[in-house]
């Protein structure tokens, strides 16, 4: 982004309590860091505490401010009232002249609505993203439809999400389609070449993500069996990063332990996370994030849910929606596992989630678009996505 500074610094909070929004939004961080434009400050809410942490070198020297809201197993309507009134508190003293929350998560909507009820305007990153379930996933689906509801830019990751945002009712003119900066984040990282593989052999290599609330329980706990059929194949090597929720790994880790073709580590850091994705050779995954950065290194994706709100992976052909049934996921990993030329149709099928330049474009519409014209901005095109990420006209003008 190129702009001219007519008046004083924008001041823009980013709220974020989990490593994806982390992920997502280190690329918007880091063009608003290098533009004299803006002021980022970013404030935590620590949803997903110790797999934060690991991330928030990637904000450079942003300003940060951490709040204290988790508790043990809280309930969700109690963990959305701390979430409300410790953001709002901090929205009163910084007085940001915008709030941007990204994805669906209890700390994205709380953060938009603790922005709304202070009067503060709201940028959504990721948007647009729907399964038209509203129990599915859960509570992301709704989440996600609230956060629009309230947003005054909605920067979506794809054209099909910008047209689910249309078909609600939300003015085109706030609807920008820039691509997703997921894939900005882990093109960045692997062009830094830090990181490291944590495959150990020669075998075929699957990484698998499993932690969705839905999957949970008695459902997870038959996924996990079938991860070990697929280890038993033994031609495989499967690297489990296991998330630190007490539910998932009361569901998975008696399936997983002792088997030598499966190794159970803890989270990974970012910068080993990107460098293990590049090294596998096949994903299995409940993630939603994943299904995005997959693509982008030609790594076959087998999506462990029975919906997705990120089809268009799936309508090219670098992802598959198997379900959650053992069996299906067996059969389904086994296919690829065994039929090269259905592994390589997948592995080159395409990425449609964006070139790498999506957090310039969200700054750049920002800067275009805040206030009254306080600042004169070119937005960066790509020919791949629509014209419409490219307007410069004043939100709500």
């Amino acid at each position: 982004m190129t702009a001219e500074l007519l008046g004083p610094p924008i001041h823009a909070m980013l709220v974020l309590g989990t490593r994806p929004e982390a992920i997502k939004l280190a690329p918007v961080v880091r063009a608003m860091n290098a533009s004299a434009l803006f002021e980022p400050l970013v404030v935590t809410t620590g949803q997903h505490r110790e797999m934060l942490h690991q991330m928030l070198d990637l904000f450079q020297a942003c300003d940060r401010i951490e709040l204290d809201v988790m508790r043990e197993r809280q309930q969700l309507s109690a963990l959305t009232a701390r979430l409300i009134d410790g953001l709002g508190e901090v929205i009163r003293e910084q007085q940001p002249d915008l709030v941007v929350v990204q994805g669906d998560t209890t700390t994205a909507l709380a953060g938009a609505l603790a922005a709304f009820y202070e009067r503060v305007p709201v940028a959504h990153v990721e948007a647009g993203l729907r399964t038209g379930m509203p129990n599915n996933p859960f509570p992301e689906e709704i989440n996600r439809r609230l956060i629009a509801r309230v947003a005054r830019w909605h920067f979506a990751p794809t054209a099909r999400a910008a047209e689910h945002l249309q078909a609600e009712g939300v003015a085109e003119s706030t609807i920008f389609t820039t691509g997703n900066t997921v894939i900005d984040n882990l093109l960045w990282v692997l062009s830094q070449g830090a990181g490291r593989n944590h495959f150990g052999t020669d075998l075929r290599h699957i990484l698998l993500t499993l932690h969705r609330r839905e999957n949970q329980g008695d459902t997870m706990c038959h996924m996990g069996s079938a991860i070990r059929r697929l280890a038993d194949r033994g031609d495989v090597e499967i690297v489990v990063p296991l998330h630190k929720s007490p539910a998932v790994r009361e569901a998975l880790l008696p399936e997983l332990t002792d088997h030598p073709n499966i190794r159970v580590v803890e989270p990974l850091d970012y910068m080993d996370f990107s460098a293990t994705l590049a090294a596998c050779d096949l994903v299995l995954t409940d993630s939603g994030g994943i299904q995005e950065e997959a693509p982008a290194l030609g790594k076959p994706t087998l999506v462990l849910r029975t919906t997705t709100e990120r089809p268009e992976a799936v309508e090219v052909g670098a992802a598959k929606l198997v379900g959650i049934e053992p069996d299906a996921i067996v059969d389904a990993a086994a296919a690829l596992l065994d039929d090269h030329a259905a592994y390589k149709r997948m592995a080159n099928a395409g990425n449609p989630f964006g070139d790498g330049h999506a957090g310039d474009r969200i700054v750049a519409q920002l800067a275009a678009d805040f206030g009254p014209a306080p600042v004169k901005a070119r937005v960066i095109p790509d020919p791949a996505l629509t014209r419409r990420q490219h307007r410069t006209t004043p939100v709500g003008g």
